[in-house]
């Protein structure tokens, strides 16, 4: 079982260890209540500018104000579906003749509908990534039942291919959790593979099926030769709401979809007129945009925190936790941890909101995908209404100090987290 830099085991399914204040996703939660409490304490006092969105991740709903009497679960799909449609197989790289489409409650359901429609229990999926694939890929393995492999290289793939029994499905994910892209040749190597083994193949391209096409030239996800792919509408150039959006070939798509309504993973339709405003209103000019502003975050935070302690890859940059779990030990004077680093990230970043109205990433997931405190897709007029990248700097130093004088008592961040003794 992988380890942190501290030797803790990482819970089964995450890349992190979980600790002994958030133990679990009950956990989880109940650290995102104590975050609203925090930001309904803001809000009333300084309204809704009090809270500023440095997730990356746009969770609003784009609606009109002409597109609200027709909201609803009748209307909107009768006037947005075809519309919707026809925007997300241009997004996504599709035809109108080969490929269809459906909208998800969110990107972890479009996966899950997926698996439970592919994969028997029994059966293998094998999953290929940079750095490891998503949390939500390797559970909706086990939910059907399968044996997972997780890859990270072309070559372990095909090893992976040629030893398991009954492999049903290959997972290519482009962007990982990590923020390294898989370079479009290996994309290709893998798709060959499993194709040439009749594996049908789904990429999980939560990210990527932006930032490879804006930053780095590659093709849209269709039009990487796979199956079936997803992506989110809340992350990097599109703007929410936090819905899944799934495309492929139309005899798979329409069996995935079939499987969605029967187990409550569809979207609800009156979300249809939203979803295609948030598509046509995608720009890779945006994405790029988004890049800049996190990379001038970046090299402020560097002259807090030092050169090392800023882990970037060529789109986004990270607070690795053991790193800030290690800066609160230097700062306060602390010989051995008290907490894991996922704890020490949660209290930091619970600190940032707190203090400064910072809403970050780590908020977001449940359970979290990630331990890091991400500084990425930063929206330019968002940072400007903070007051700049030095000023987020400061929060971050600011935050950083508090942990120090926190993280020796355990008893003190779980009243940080939870709000209670």
């Amino acid at each position: 079982m992988d380890k942190d830099r501290f030797g803790n085991e990482h819970a089964p399914g995450l890349p992190y260890a979980r600790g002994r204040i958030l133990t679990s996703t009950e956990d989880d939660f109940r650290k995102l209540r104590q975050a609203w409490r925090v930001i309904e304490a803001r809000v009333k006092q300084g309204g809704p500018d009090a809270v500023f969105n440095f997730s990356g991740l746009e969770h609003g709903l784009p609606l009109a104000a002409d597109e609200l009497p027709v909201a609803n679960d009748f209307v909107a799909p009768a006037l947005y579906f075809d519309r919707f449609r026809a925007a997300a197989l241009d997004h996504l790289g599709g035809s109108a003749d080969r490929h269809d489409v459906a909208l998800f409650s969110r990107l972890t359901g479009a996966t899950y509908a997926t698996h439970l429609t592919l994969v028997k229990p029994g059966d293998g999926v094998v999953g290929i990534s940079p750095t490891g694939s998503h949390p939500s890929v390797i559970r909706a393995a086990a939910h059907a039942g399968a044996k997972f492999v997780d890859t990270r290289s072309v070559a372990a793939l095909e090893e992976a291919l040629d030893r398991e029994s009954a492999v049903s499905l290959v997972v290519v994910t482009r962007l990982a959790v990590s923020y390294e892209l898989m370079p479009l040749e290996a994309i290709r190597a893998a798709v060959r593979l499993a194709h040439g083994r009749g594996v049908p193949v789904y990429v999980d391209d939560a990210g990527g099926a932006r930032v490879g096409p804006a930053l780095f030239d590659q093709p849209r996800t269709l039009e990487l030769g796979v199956d079936v792919g997803a992506t989110g509408l809340d992350k990097y150039g599109t703007v929410g709401p936090r819905l899944g959006v799934l495309a492929g070939e139309s005899g798979l798509v329409s069996r995935i979809r079939a499987r969605a309504f029967e187990m409550g993973l569809e979207a609800r339709p009156l979300f249809y007129p939203a979803a295609f405003r948030s598509l046509a209103g995608y720009s890779p000019e945006r994405v790029r945009h988004l890049v800049e502003t996190s990379r001038e975050v970046a090299t402020a935070v560097k002259k807090v925190v030092g050169e090392r302690r800023v882990h970037e890859t060529p789109v986004i940059a990270a607070l690795l936790a053991e790193d800030i779990l290690e800066i609160a030990m230097e700062r306060g004077g602390l010989g051995e941890p008290a907490i894991v680093p996922w704890e020490a990230t949660a209290a930091f970043t619970m600190l940032l909101l707190r203090d400064h109205g910072m809403m970050t990433v780590s908020f977001v997931g449940i359970p979290a995908g990630t331990s890091s405190h991400m500084m990425k897709f930063i929206p330019p007029e968002t940072l400007a209404r903070f007051g700049g990248a030095e000023a987020y700097a400061r929060a971050v130093d600011d935050a950083l100090d508090k942990l120090a004088a926190l993280a020796g008592d355990p008893a003190k961040v779980r009243r940080l987290l939870f709000g209670e003794s």
